[in-house]
């Protein structure tokens, strides 16, 4: 009685079921540096035309009006108490329909809420003031 132990040279090899993954990995490669090469550099800078040289400066220096408000949300007109709101806003109504407008200084007290600022700052965009920026920050910076 014979018995075979192990596969002779005649016998054909196990076919190779699993696909080959290395051609396919080569050519996204290669289409991954074409579509880098392709690709324009996208610049984030804004185009702007900037004026040249250096603008007169204004014949008149503008009016510029303080605005304050207290920490309990009193509010200052240049020193001068405001009432009430009606009475802020008839006279952002009046400094809006002036020629030239006044800048407007507004300056918060370090403890008021932020309501009384918000609403004075509302009332001033709804009536038409333009030109309005808060100063004093440094105060917060503790």
């Amino acid at each position: 009685m014979a018995m075979t132990v192990g596969a002779g040279p005649e016998a054909d090899p196990d076919v190779m079921i699993d696909i080959n993954t290395t051609p396919l990995i080569d050519v996204m490669l290669v289409l991954i540096i074409m579509l880098i090469i392709t690709i324009p550099i996208q610049t984030h800078a804004v185009k702007l035309n900037m004026p040249v040289g250096t603008p007169p400066p204004p014949l008149v220096p503008p009016e510029v009006v303080t605005i304050e408000v207290d920490f309990d949300g009193t509010i200052l007109w240049n020193g001068d108490t405001v009432a009430d709101r009606p009475t802020l806003e008839a006279r952002f109504k009046n400094a809006a329909a002036m020629p030239t407008q006044p800048e407007f200084h507004l300056r918060p007290n370090k403890l008021v809420t932020y309501k009384h600022v918000a609403g004075v700052m509302a009332s001033a965009q709804r009536l038409g003031i333009t030109k309005i920026g808060l100063i004093g920050a440094e105060q917060f910076l503790d």
